[in-house]
């Protein structure tokens, strides 16, 4: 199994990803919040260590809310991904690419120091870093397009364990498959990853799959999410 390393990021961060990184609209955002999300732009980029690791394994069965992988050592009979997000994200992939990304543990060590002096500024440094590991997996997401795209195939919507649908006790599944450590990220035992700021996926490949396709598709909440992501947006 091969698996690509990453650590040449250049991550446009901006203040839109700093303020929805805090759950806040930028189109609702008071200036102040604006102010404060632009003031650590700075100091977030300097305490973000991306990084990211992704490899692509070829299905070897579907069956009803399981999706099995081959060619993945360690794990007898198969790997298996399994629930009702999952099976809908990877229908008809021929083959599922995983990712696990990072942007590295300052960014936390930074808000636990700040966050009793200066709580707003520390929120602000806490949205920069959920922003930045949006932004990893969106560039690891576009490379693997591009990949599949000089073989023929296409690429469906991205599904993360832990979303609804998909139990997040798969994650061990996900790291059982990727040498995560190799960028400094780990499991816990209740299978949260660290450093918090990471961020794992997997988005299947094939020459029917829709791109169009997003997780908010599949969430009994997108009717009233004010974060629903649209296929048009």
């Amino acid at each position: 199994m091969s698996v690509s390393v990453v650590t040449d990021f250049s991550l446009p961060l901006e203040v839109e990803h700093v303020l929805r990184g805090q759950g806040i609209d930028p189109a609702r955002a008071r200036p102040g919040l604006f102010a404060m999300a632009r003031d650590v732009l700075d100091e977030a980029q300097s305490l973000l260590v991306p990084a990211a690791l992704y490899t692509v394994l070829p299905v070897r069965e579907f069956e009803h809310q399981r999706v099995t992988l081959d060619g993945s050592a360690g794990f007898d009979g198969g790997a298996v991904f399994e629930g009702p997000l999952v099976a809908r994200a990877l229908a008809g992939a021929a083959e599922v690419a995983l990712a696990v990304c990072t942007v590295g543990p300052e960014v936390d060590e930074r808000v636990s120091t700040l966050f009793a002096e200066e709580p707003v500024r520390a929120m602000a440094l806490d949205g920069a870093g959920i922003g930045a590991v949006g932004l990893v997996a969106r560039l690891i997401g576009e490379r693997v397009r591009e990949e599949a795209e000089t073989r023929g195939l296409r690429i469906g919507m991205r599904a993360e364990p832990g979303q609804e649908g998909w139990e997040i006790w798969q994650q061990r599944v996900l790291f059982g498959l990727l040498p995560a450590e190799e960028i400094n990220v780990q499991l816990t035992d209740s299978c949260l990853m660290l450093p918090r700021k990471s961020l794992s996926f997997v988005v299947g490949l094939g020459p029917e799959m829709r791109p169009d396709a997003v997780t908010c598709d599949f969430c009994s909440k997108r009717e009233r999410c004010q974060w629903r992501s649209h296929s048009d947006s």
